[in-house]
């Protein structure tokens, strides 16, 4: 079999990929939109409020709702108990709020 001819087949291979992408990316925005309209709705509904982190402890549930001193209720000196404590900074107006 001639190069021509391979390259031929290869490209022809890719060009089909492609365009199948690029359909397949169409009907996914199709069907992400009728879903994102589905959350919305359901969100409605149900009167949803913000979106949940961590289900472990009320202060990393959603970080810019809560209180300055709730990871320190049971001592100011307290260690951390929770995992996801560790993995959420406090917002960052929270931390500029009293820098000189």
């Amino acid at each position: 079999m001639r190069k021509s001819i391979v390259f031929t087949i290869v490209t022809g291979v890719n060009i089909l990929l492609l365009a199948l992408l690029a359909v397949h990316a169409h009907f996914s925005r199709i069907s992400a939109a009728s879903e994102r309209l589905e959350r919305a709705e359901l969100v409605r509904t149900l009167q949803l409020t913000d979106l949940c982190l961590f289900t472990e402890a009320r202060y990393t549930r959603h970080p810019a709702m809560s209180d300055r001193f709730a990871p320190f209720q049971d001592h100011p000196g307290a260690m951390e108990h929770f995992p996801s404590g560790s993995l959420v900074t406090p917002p960052i107006k929270r931390i500029h709020e009293h820098s000189p």
